[in-house]
């Protein structure tokens, strides 16, 4: 049978198709005006609805900036949320792992299999001192037993704070000291690109001379077992209780700490409350990508980030659905394997980052052939603002013409996607992420926090209330808070949270443009580095750029350009004819003064292109926050191209 086509095309726009609008949660405009009227009265008719609560709460929403609290007083246990309101369908599939090796067998988790676990797992913590309020470090790879241990903390109060398996020592040791964690959870290893990966020698390194007692290890390369202050995960579980009571949490009771990655200096721990996360991580997951319980959701995050919290974990347990998570590289051991992936366990609905799309972009179409994919409903994009030409190849080779992409905008402080297209309500425009989540408004405002016309560019914000899902500060570091989120309300008396991103609004929707520190003053003129690198994109012969400035004695500024190519070989040629091209989409004003061709350019695993790391270059400057790359050996790479052409 041919499967259903979910979009449609009318002119040079996509909308949901009448097979769409049949299966989506939301299919009407009006969501997003009955929830204008009335956001507050919105979220909490939503909580009701979307939560299990063991007591409602006293208000619904309390201001007080910088903070502000939602479903204050009220009672919840999150995990109880993510498992036990679903035990009544104890046999359906929780969680798909699939390993790195192709050797191995995927691990399938029931909804009762993962709640004995996780029951027996929060005993061992138990055992282990831990209580409500207490910060365990999670320094662990995508395994089953990341969730079970993360799932755990929730169950009995304790916050947990993961860190990124990639990362060094000393970027786990900080963490660790800014939270003051009491114990560690970590793996012996892992697989990546076939090779077994060491994960705790770095983790024995980082808890010298801290607060971690004790250390809980998973044993995923079967290493020879420890002594002292190292417990054996699964020997501990098999002897665990299987049932904890869960901990009844106030709403407004810190659930995680999230540090931001990419920053120079002392990590930023972002905090993340348990009722309003619970509510928007429920309610996002459902609408955006339009999850049913029968849906298999594969979001490719890593769970160090917070996309992975939300929509590689938390998310479609909170909607009963199946969530499916990956160990290992996207290209290994060929780069079929994602799609190998997809069509073996039926996914669904599919989240994955730009950076990603742009890879397989640049390896061809051949590895698609065997692959129907006749199985995806939802395509999601997350990480950056996606260009043009990936948000085509992306809809055509991978959708197949069928599927809505629904571009989203958000970020580890909102918690949950803030902006994009609903897939029942439409419209899907390339390089457009939509119209803020209904109950939540996002403006363009100036340098002064005056609201801008329509089809200006500007810097973006949210407005009161502002979303149940938001960060509740920066974990003992009420300063930094302040400063980095609340420039507005402090210096011009604006109620704005600052997304420290630009953006401009055009026939109602929002087209985010990229951080406002990328943005470029070139001769009096404000380019967004977004703006630059999708005309750069758009060339047949570019697979992925970057746009970073340099200081220009004439012209304050001047972008200079990072190019990895799809076709074609490096030459001054072709550097040439990219130029015109520039010229041609956007003026001889945005014309970048250098291009610089690459193999690969400095990224996070969620996807993010590090233009600081560029511009250190650029300056002859050490670049700092390599340990948040998944591709170091890449800034060596640039280092050496850099060399060449200043002789």
């Amino acid at each position: 049978m041919k499967p259903k086509k979910y979009i449609i095309k009318k002119g040079k726009i996509y909308w949901p198709s009448k097979e769409m609008k049949k299966i989506a949660w939301v299919s009407n405009e009006k969501i997003y005006e009955i929830a204008s009227r009335n956001p507050v009265k919105f979220w909490e008719e939503k909580a009701k609805e979307g939560i299990k609560w063991e007591e409602l709460w006293k208000k619904t929403y309390e201001e007080k900036l910088p903070y502000f609290e939602w479903f204050k007083d009220g009672k919840l246990n999150f995990c109880v949320n993510c498992l036990d309101r679903h035990l009544d369908k104890g046999s359906k599939t929780a969680l798909i792992w699939i390993p790195e090796p192709t050797k191995e067998k995927p691990i399938k988790l029931n909804y009762a299999e993962l709640y004995d676990k996780v029951n027996r797992f929060a005993n061992v913590l138990k055992k282990q001192g831990i209580k409500k309020g207490d910060v365990v470090a999670i320094y662990l790879p995508i395994l089953p037993e990341t969730l079970i241990a993360m799932l755990a903390c929730t169950r009995i109060g304790a916050i947990h704070s993961v860190v990124f398996s990639a990362f060094s020592a000393d970027a786990l040791k900080a963490r660790i000291q800014d939270g003051k964690a009491k114990l560690l959870i970590t793996a012996d290893g892992y697989y990546r690109r076939g090779k077994e990966e060491n994960l705790l020698e770095k983790a024995i390194k980082a808890t010298e001379k801290t607060t971690v007692k004790k250390i809980i290890v998973v044993s995923r390369l079967r290493k020879k077992k420890r002594g002292g202050k190292f417990l054996d995960f699964q020997k501990e579980i098999e002897k665990a209780y299987s049932y904890c009571k869960p901990e009844i949490m106030n709403s407004e009771d810190i659930m995680f700490i999230l540090y931001t990655s990419g920053t120079t200096g002392k990590p930023k721990g972002i905090v993340h409350d348990t009722g309003g996360y619970a509510v928007q991580a429920y309610w996002t997951t459902k609408w955006n990508f339009n999850l049913h319980e029968d849906d298999i959701m594969w979001c490719t995050a890593d769970i160090g980030w917070i996309t992975g919290h939300t929509y590689a974990f938390y998310g479609p347990l909170l909607n009963g659905s199946t969530t499916l998570i990956y160990e290992g590289a996207p290209d290994f051991p060929n780069p079929g394997r994602w799609w190998k992936i997809i069509d073996e366990n039926k996914v669904t609905v599919f989240y994955t980052a730009p950076t990603a799309i742009r890879m397989f972009m640049k390896v061809g179409d051949k590895w698609l052939k065997k692959y129907k994919l006749n199985s995806l409903r939802i395509l999601g994009t997350v990480g950056e603002p996606i260009d043009e030409d990936t948000w085509m190849w992306y809809f055509k080779k991978i959708g197949k013409g069928r599927c809505p992409i629904i571009d989203t905008w958000w970020q580890t402080e909102t918690g949950g996607t803030s902006i994009n297209v609903l897939p029942g309500i439409g419209p899907f425009i390339p390089t457009v992420a939509g119209k803020s989540f209904p109950g939540t408004k996002h403006i363009v405002v100036d340098e002064k926090g005056k609201k801008v016309k329509e089809g200006k560019g500007g810097f973006l914000v949210q407005v009161p209330p502002f979303a149940p899902g938001m960060l509740h500060g920066v974990y003992n570091n009420h300063k930094k808070y302040v400063e980095t989120y609340w420039r507005y309300w402090t210096k011009f008396k604006k109620r704005y949270y600052n997304t420290s991103d630009g953006a401009y609004v055009k026939n109602g929707l929002i087209r985010v443009t990229g951080r406002t520190d990328d943005v470029m003053k070139v001769a009096g003129h404000r380019l967004a580095t977004a703006e630059l690198e999708n005309a750069i994109n758009d060339s047949k012969y570019v697979n992925e750029s970057a746009v970073v400035p340099i200081p220009d004695k004439i012209k304050g500024q001047v972008p200079v350009a990072f190019v990895v190519l799809e076709r074609g070989e490096p030459s001054i040629n072709l550097e040439k004819e990219l130029k015109k091209h520039v010229d041609k989409k956007i003026g001889p004003t945005a014309r970048p003064s250098k291009i610089y061709f690459v193999n690969d350019l400095p990224k996070t695993r969620s996807g993010k292109i590090m233009r600081r790391i560029l511009k250190n270059l650029l300056n002859n400057e050490e670049p700092k926050g390599l340990m948040t790359l998944v591709n170091p050996e890449a800034v060596e790479r640039i280092k050496e191209v850099l060399k060449e052409n200043s002789t």
